[in-house]
């Protein structure tokens, strides 16, 4: 098989931004070509990805679930699902909950 398969169910959850969530890395740096990392995401309600920026990749966020806020040095902009964000390399961001179900979105950071 050259195709690679990897079901959720044996992908292991692990904490993201410390604690503020939860993730399951589906993709490791230098498994795929250009490819840092893509990943499924967790945040409850009211909870917050702090502020913070990825010096040596860019940021893709596929919202699944929820409603909140990401916020960048120039405003805030609402999210609901189906909402996609790109946030460039070296670009701080924060992505907020401000809903009350828990937020899920995907992201795949590229180098």
């Amino acid at each position: 098989m050259k195709v690679i398969k990897k079901a959720s169910k044996s992908v292991m959850l692990e904490p993201a931004h410390d604690g503020a969530g939860s993730r399951k890395l589906f993709v490791k740096e230098d498994e795929v070509k250009n490819i840092q990392g893509i990943t499924h995401g967790w945040l409850k309600p009211g909870g917050v990805f702090e502020w913070h920026k990825h010096e040596d990749c860019n940021e893709f966020m596929y919202v699944l679930k929820g409603n909140g806020i990401v916020k960048d040095e120039d405003g805030e902009y609402a999210f609901a699902e189906g909402d996609f964000f790109i946030f460039p390399q070296g670009v701080f961001h924060e992505q907020r909950n401000t809903g009350e179900v828990i937020f899920e979105a995907m992201f795949i950071r590229t180098k």
